[in-house]
């Protein structure tokens, strides 16, 4: 039976682990470390743990003079807050000078659930991937994210993780290693290609075993890192694949959707007939209080809507 792992507990885990080898890592919250599961890492090391308290914006600064002084800081919130309410102070004193500061947004996407619009992220990639010298993670289980936060340790410029309170089922075993702009096959297919990141790769996972029943054979690819996006990958399937299709927990504007279309439609890199693009995820709107599930269903970010999605867009895209 499937263990299913919220990745902001492995996230907790793994970077109380990963203070225990790096004396350099420093981590700073805002007053949620309870939620943020930061409170492994202050109970394990509290000489170099930070409440800031409600003070996102001076919790971004401080980060950036630790970072500037040698230390490796994380900097945690929930995602809306750490990156709409710091966005300036991220932009101006952290991606600027490409100061090696980890922003860990939690609770991040539709799954948020109840507290509703204002606390649910649907455009944290898009702010965070449009600012040069950043990074933007979004790991798809536990598995990942525990090798995710290691990693982002040692890239050498700021890093944007994205991680949730959505109980999502291992999909790795011990042997994965997560490599930062690295994508990773998940499932093989010769009809169409369907580009999942964080929550959204078991739902495609699921979405495509339902595709097969109906003799489409869907490639799932996890896009764990947005930025820098893996090119190669998303460029060898344009070439081989009719329909491309992109599913996250976030706008289409701006997301995983848009640097795969900003990516197929650079006519420096396109080879050949471009593919359609099906763009899945929240459309141009705000997100509302709900169950995590029950607002999967509203957006059609179930397995088997995405998969009845994608079922009527390759039929128009094969006539």
């Amino acid at each position: 039976m499937a263990t299913f792992t919220e990745t902001r507990f492995a996230y907790g885990e793994a970077l109380r682990d990963l203070g225990a080898q790096r004396p350099e890592v420093v981590v700073l919250d805002a007053d949620l470390y309870n939620s943020t599961r930061t409170v492994l890492f202050r109970d394990a090391f509290p000489n170099r743990f930070l409440d800031v308290g409600i003070s996102e914006a001076d919790m971004v600064s401080t980060a950036a003079g630790m970072a500037a002084c040698g230390l490796i800081p994380y900097a945690n919130s929930f995602a809306m807050f750490i990156t709409g309410v710091c966005y300036m102070p991220i932009r101006t004193q952290i991606a600027y000078p490409a100061l090696p500061v980890k922003l860990i947004g939690s609770s991040a996407g539709l799954t948020q659930g109840p507290d509703g619009a204002s606390h649910q992220s649907l455009e944290d990639i898009a702010l965070m991937r449009v600012l040069p010298n950043m990074a933007v993670v979004s790991p798809a289980d536990a598995v990942e994210t525990r090798m995710a936060t290691a990693a982002i340790a040692d890239w050498p410029g700021p890093v944007y993780m994205r991680l949730g309170r959505y109980p999502v089922p291992d999909l790795f075993g011990p042997d994965y290693r997560f490599e930062i702009g690295k994508a990773v096959v998940m499932r093989e297919g010769g009809d169409v290609a369907i580009f999942a990141t964080g929550h959204m790769v078991w739902k495609a996972l699921d979405a495509a075993e339902l595709l097969a029943r109906d003799r489409i054979e869907a490639r799932v690819v996890n896009v764990s890192t947005i930025k820098p996006l893996d090119e190669a990958a998303v460029r060898d399937a344009a070439g081989r694949f009719p329909l491309l299709v992109t599913v996250e927990e976030h706008s289409i504007i701006g997301g995983l959707g848009g640097a795969v279309a900003e990516c197929i439609s650079d006519p420096r890199a396109a080879a050949g007939p471009q593919p359609a693009l099906l763009r899945l995820g929240v459309r141009d709107q705000f997100g509302e209080s709900g169950l995590a599930d029950e607002l999967l269903a509203l957006h059609r970010l179930t397995g088997p809507q995405i998969a009845e999605d994608v079922r009527q867009a390759f039929a128009l895209v094969k006539g």
